[in-house]
């Protein structure tokens, strides 16, 4: 996960550690690496050119504390600007609403929207103690209903009994009313991908979400595809208003530019990321993990921040 651009800028901040005296020099040599590994990575241009600059501004304007060195200090930095440029603070999916609370996942075709679905029902199941009722939307793709049924099986949840010729809007009328009798409290809808995003496409998902107003809509963007996942993930906001993203396939050749640009770019949350092919293989999305894996020093950045927490210590009993 992230090997690619973890080795460049694990180099690159290891020799910045080793520095006894930072200089507006060697931080501006320093950021143009760092720079050239985001880019690289497939991060969108307008969030490096911002993070390098917030990262310059406060590497040359806040004094080096005294517990550590010029070069550690560096390092926190870009650490904490990474945490903010992914989200800032972990988000919880919020699912308080009537039941059955509805979640409709949408995204290309591929992107992973029907093993996400699963996995989803599964640590909704598990870790919140929630009762999911899938509802295998995408009629386009049969086989796709067909492994939602193995899945829901797999994971324990239940499973609208799609029928041949039903349509989709259909479905999902007649799979909250089964859900309300059956009591189950969350709804996750697998809705229909296009291998590219057409009208035809957003025509139906808007008149899904206009006829049961789902509390959440969240993408599935396959963090493999880089800055197409930030295209797909403007294009879904402008016409049904996804409130939220699950990134999938992390555990694949990532090099990501999707995981550190589809907040910063849409300001929505990422709320889980799939970690691998079977249903347990989720996980929340929390920001200050996932730049400590960027980076690929979260030893290092443990002690850090324990010298300053021992700084912090020293100042309070001065």
């Amino acid at each position: 996960m992230f090997e690619g651009i973890s080795e460049k800028l694990n180099t690159t901040l290891k020799r910045v550690r080793g520095y006894g005296k930072l200089s507006e020099s060697n931080i501006q040599d320093a950021l143009r690496e760092v720079r050239l590994s985001l880019l690289e990575a497939d991060v969108n241009f307008k969030v490096v050119r911002e993070f390098v600059e917030s990262v310059k501004n406060r590497a040359l304007g806040q004094e080096v504390m005294a517990s550590l060195s010029p070069g550690q200090q560096f390092v926190k930095i870009v650490h904490e600007e990474m945490i903010k440029v992914l989200g800032d603070e972990s988000s919880e999916l919020d699912l308080k609403a009537s039941p059955p609370v509805a979640i409709m996942l949408v995204g290309l075709q591929g992107s992973g929207k029907t093993t996400s679905a699963s996995k989803l029902a599964k640590y909704l199941k598990e870790t919140l103690k929630r009762n999911p009722y899938l509802v295998p939307a995408d009629v386009y793709r049969p086989a796709a209903i067909d492994q939602l049924k193995v899945l829901a099986t797999q994971v324990g949840a239940g499973i609208y009994d799609t029928k041949a010729g039903e349509k989709p809007l259909e479905i999902c009328r007649n799979a909250v009313s089964e859900a309300r009798l059956g009591g189950y409290d969350t709804l996750i809808i697998d809705t229909a991908g296009r291998l590219h995003i057409d009208e035809e496409l957003m025509d139906e998902l808007k008149t899904i979400k206009r006829e049961l107003s789902p509390h959440q809509v969240l993408l599935v963007a396959d963090a493999m595809t880089g800055q197409d996942a930030v295209i797909q993930a403007r294009a879904f906001m402008h016409e049904v208003d996804t409130t939220g993203f699950i990134l999938s396939k992390l555990d694949g050749d990532a090099r990501g530019g999707a995981a550190l640009s589809i907040t910063a770019v849409t300001g929505r949350p990422v709320y889980f990321v799939g970690t691998g092919e079977k249903p347990a293989d989720v996980e929340p999305f929390y920001p200050d993990r996932m730049a400590g894996r960027i980076l690929g020093m979260g030893d290092v950045l443990t002690l850090i921040d324990k010298a300053q927490e021992s700084m912090d210590a020293d100042a309070a009993r001065a």
